[in-house]
């Protein structure tokens, strides 16, 4: 059965860790939504995010179980969704991304994917347990997707102990 993001994310619950002890390089993923017609925070939109674990597998399909790096979180009065997971793996034929979902007043109103800079994934790919896997096959100018508008969605990355820090304003339109 393939489950989409939504629809498994939807019967987790609110939840803000969404590794459930998978192994890779931790990642603090900070979203903020505004309102794109005023650029004033959307306190209480529901920020939807699923991703691959460190080797490339999605939970709920590809004949995996669990709901790892899957969750949902409500903005705070900064427009702000915070999720502790890990740097995403690659399977093959797309570049690294996160997908992202924002709910408001219970309608979907943005669909889209997060990527990452190529030289912070060579970095994070050179450690364990990424580096088993050898060389991804997709970098962010070859992926149909990325390069479709996929620069708009570029996630600023920092250094952060012994992971990283990944953050983006997303401005959407309420109604």
């Amino acid at each position: 059965m393939k489950l989409g993001g939504a629809g498994v994310a939807a019967l987790l619950g609110l939840r803000r860790n969404v590794t459930e002890g998978e192994p890779g390089v931790p990642l603090t993923l900070k979203l903020t939504v505004l309102d794109v017609s005023t650029c004033k925070p959307i306190k209480g939109a529901a920020v939807d995010i699923w991703h691959c674990d460190a080797v490339g597998t999605y939970s709920g399909v590809q004949g995996s179980s669990g709901t790892f790096m899957r969750g949902i979180q409500r903005t705070d009065a900064k427009g702000v969704a915070l999720f502790d997971t890990v740097y995403p793996g690659w399977y093959q034929g797309r570049t690294v991304h996160i997908h992202v979902k924002v709910h408001v007043g219970g309608r979907v109103v943005h669909t889209g994917q997060l990527f990452f800079p190529d030289a912070t994934t060579d970095a994070v790919y050179r450690r364990s347990p990424y580096s088993r896997r050898g060389a991804r096959d997709m970098r962010n100018a070859n992926d149909s997707i990325f390069v479709n508008g996929g620069s708009k969605s570029m996630l600023k990355v920092a250094k952060s102990g012994n992971g990283y820090v990944a953050s983006i304003v997303m401005g959407v339109t309420r109604s």
